[in-house]
């Protein structure tokens, strides 16, 4: 995956480019909280990576919270066209909404 930077125990990070100050910035995905990281190279990126993963851990184990989200559920919200069109597709493969989907994102992600 593009932009992507993975750390020890699964966690990762969506990395983006801040022209305003002109570093690299990389945000932790899937936290139960934010934490974020600057540097201005890769090398340094990780580095900064790794501190910030580490106090965020640290935190949560000191509040007695996950540090993860809890995961497979969210809400989608669809434009009432787009939704008639992917309920109709889903019956078309006699699949459920919700598998219709599932399946959609799968092939997205997985490559």
């Amino acid at each position: 995956m593009k932009n992507i930077m993975e750390f020890e125990g699964g966690y990762h990070a969506v990395i983006a480019y801040d022209p305003d100050i002109e570093m690299f910035r990389g945000e932790f995905v899937g936290l139960n909280g934010g934490a974020d990281f600057y540097a201005a190279d890769a090398a340094t990126l990780r580095e900064e990576g790794e501190k910030s993963l580490a106090v965020f851990l640290r935190m949560c184990a000191e509040d007695g919270v996950p540090a993860r989200k809890v995961l497979g559920k969210f809400a989608l919200r669809l434009p009432p066209e787009i939704y008639q069109r992917a309920t109709l597709a889903a019956a078309s493969e006699g699949k459920s909404l919700n598998s219709f989907i599932t399946d959609a994102v799968r092939q997205a992600v997985s490559g």
